[in-house]
């Protein structure tokens, strides 16, 4: 009997000692919640669960939105969203969480394909944000990765393409390199994929994976037909003497242990062939299905490609010197900047065209504060460049909302509950601004 007596007290004992244990647990989880919790009351108190209010003030351009909003990115920041690319997920969750549209929002936008050239090598979050922004059903998308890409990023990437029948990775892939022929080439790559493609295409549109749309798509489809309707869009003018070295000096591009770059050497180039007046302008364009043809087959283009091989950042005279060919499909011999398809802040037009960048520099181009994202919604361009939301990640979160908010106004047919990126939206988003 003093045996089980034994038993029965150390058995209480250990009870009670597992329950002082237990409590000691839930009590100092509790305490850290709650000085956590304190500690982060007063960001959540001004950033609020959903950011629309400090989001409107910044569209309003109020002076104590950007110091407020700084203090927001901190909660914000490292924040990824990629993480059911990342692991396994089928594609119906994907497109759920994502809030990938599946249905063309309009009959006119369902009879009007675009097709998409997307250059990207870094950023997976920022590459879907870019993506899911500008997906619609009814169009079609090229993703070139640059090959130097890491195994997962490519990975990753395929993960999310594999799930959407009118996307796919490029066919050949190119090392690009900044300001090189590589970067012209990837465009090349993706434009013969596109021609093979069933997808009768009205359109081709180039993008890189630092950049976000202004325009919705409808107000993209609008645009084209009311103001080009078959003519392409390149905005350059005749080259500029301050530019002749691009084309007069032979470049290189360099790539070796992790680093790429373009360098000039000694050689001379011969003057371009055809005899083929020299245009300098954006890289980015919008280019007819019949333009994209011609410039894959005629024989002028095709020399003046083999041509620029050794020259700088060809793909800023390429397009916009065929597209000033009389007898190119749609072309606009007599156009200069016009076009609106980039929205970019330059360094050296500081005072001119905008107010001075409220983010940073990076070779002499913004990446866009949150003191940028009045100017950015103002502007009357297609799309903005360049964003990094690892570094801005609340310039990227208002933008998102603005634009899908919008998207979901001007749609004309039922909406699906996981088209909007957020349950309720409690202020107007400014969006008639």
């Amino acid at each position: 009997m003093n045996q089980l007596e034994a038993v029965k007290s150390g058995f209480l004992v250990c009870i009670v000692g597992c329950v002082c244990i237990f409590a000691f647990i839930y009590l100092r989880n509790t305490i850290t919640k709650e000085v956590n919790e304190q500690k982060r009351s007063p960001e959540l108190a001004e950033c609020g669960f959903y950011p629309d209010e400090l989001c409107s003030a910044l569209f309003e351009g109020k002076d104590a939105a950007p110091q407020i909003g700084h203090m927001c990115e901190q909660v914000l920041r490292g924040q990824a969203m990629s993480t059911c690319i990342r692991t396994p997920c089928n594609c119906s969750t994907i497109q759920k969480r994502l809030h990938f549209i599946t249905r063309p929002l309009s009959e006119d936008e369902g009879n009007f394909s675009l097709a998409y050239i997307i250059t990207i090598h870094k950023e997976l979050d920022m590459f879907v944000k870019l993506f899911r922004a500008i997906y619609m059903p009814q169009n079609i998308y090229c993703i070139h990765i640059d090959e130097k890409s890491p195994k997962d990023y490519k990975t990753a990437v395929q993960t999310l393409v594999n799930c959407f029948e009118n996307v796919f990775i490029a066919s050949k892939r190119e090392n690009v390199v900044y300001a090189g022929f590589s970067r012209l080439q990837a465009d090349i790559n993706c434009m013969h994929d596109l021609i093979r493609s069933k997808t009768q295409w009205n359109y081709v549109i180039n993008l890189c994976g630092q950049d976000f749309p202004i325009k919705t798509n409808k107000e993209l489809v609008q645009y084209i037909k009311s103001k080009w309707n078959g003519k392409n869009v390149t905005p350059g003018i005749v080259q500029p003497p301050h530019m002749k070295h691009r084309t007069h000096t032979s470049y290189n591009e360099y790539v070796h242990a992790g680093k790429s770059y373009v360098y000039p050497t000694k050689k001379v180039k011969s003057e371009p062939p055809h005899n083929l007046t020299m245009y300098f302008g954006s890289a980015y364009y919008v280019l007819t299905r019949k333009f994209v043809e011609f410039a894959l087959t005629d024989e002028r283009a095709k020399d003046l490609l083999e041509w620029s091989r050794d020259t700088y950042s060809p793909d800023e005279h390429y397009w916009v010197t065929l597209n000033r060919l009389p007898d190119a499909p749609g072309a606009t011999p007599d156009a200069e900047w016009e076009g609106n398809i980039r929205a970019i802040k330059w360094k050296d037009q500081e005072g001119k065209a905008h107010n001075g960048c409220k983010g940073h520099y990076i070779r002499d181009i913004c990446v866009y504060g949150l003191g940028d994202i009045k100017w950015i919604i103002e502007s009357p361009n297609l799309f903005a460049n360049k964003f990094e939301p690892e570094t801005y990640p609340l310039v990227m979160e208002c933008l998102e909302r603005h634009y899908r908010h919008k998207v979901l106004q001007q749609a004309e047919v039922p909406l699906e509950e996981h088209w909007a990126l957020q349950e309720h939206t409690y202020l107007n988003m400014k969006l008639n601004i």
